[in-house]
C-alpha cells in the first residue's frame, strides 16, 4: 500500500518560497532537495495560482508573469508602506516601479471598464430605440400586407362574380 504524506500548509508555503527569488530554485531542482515529487510541487504552484498568490512559474522574467499575479501582487502590497514594498521587492525579485506601474495598469483597466459600462449602457439605449421604430415599421407594413390581401380576395371574388355573369347572359 502506497503512503501519500501530507504536508502542512506552512511547509507548502516554506517549500513555494524557494521557487521566488533570491532562491529561484527550478522544480526539478527544488524536488530533488526536498524530496518532494515534480507533481506535487507543480500542484501546489497550481493551487497557490488559483488562490492569487503570486507564484513565479515557466516566466522567468516578472513582466512576463500573468494578469492575475500581478493584480495579485498589487493588492498584497497595497497597503505596504515604501519601506516595507522595498523589502518585498527584494524578496519576489522585483522593482518597485514594477508594482507601482502594474497598479497603474490596472486602475486604466478600470477606468476603461467604467467607460465600456457606459458606453454598452448608451449603445443599449440607442438599439432600444432602432427596435421601437422597426417594430412601428414591421406593424405598418403587415397591416398594409394584410389589406393587400384583402383587396386580393376580394378582386378574385368580384372576378368570379363577372364570369358568373358573362356565363348567364
Amino acid at each position: 500500500m502506497l503512503i501519500v504524506p501530507r504536508y502542512s500548509e506552512e511547509r507548502k508555503a516554506a517549500v513555494l518560497a524557494k521557487l521566488s527569488p533570491p532562491h529561484s530554485m527550478t522544480v526539478a531542482a527544488l524536488a530533488r532537495q526536498e524530496g518532494i515529487s515534480d507533481q506535487t510541487l507543480y500542484n501546489w504552484r497550481t493551487q497557490a495560482r488559483d488562490e492569487g498568490r503570486p507564484v513565479p512559474g515557466s516566466k522567468a522574467k516578472s513582466d512576463q508573469w500573468s494578469a492575475e499575479a500581478k493584480l495579485a501582487t498589487v493588492i498584497e502590497t497595497a497597503a505596504l508602506s515604501e519601506e516595507e514594498l522595498s523589502q518585498y521587492c527584494r524578496e519576489k525579485g522585483l522593482y518597485p516601479e514594477q508594482v507601482r506601474r502594474w497598479k497603474e495598469e490596472s486602475l486604466q483597466g478600470f477606468q476603461r471598464s467604467a467607460e465600456r459600462e457606459k458606453q454598452l449602457r448608451k449603445k443599449s439605449q440607442s438599439d432600444q430605440k432602432q427596435i421601437k421604430k422597426l417594430e412601428r415599421e414591421l406593424r405598418h407594413k403587415e397591416k398594409a400586407l394584410a389589406e393587400t390581401a384583402a383587396l386580393l380576395v376580394l378582386r378574385k371574388k368580384l372576378d368570379a362574380l363577372w364570369e358568373n355573369d358573362n356565363e348567364d347572359d
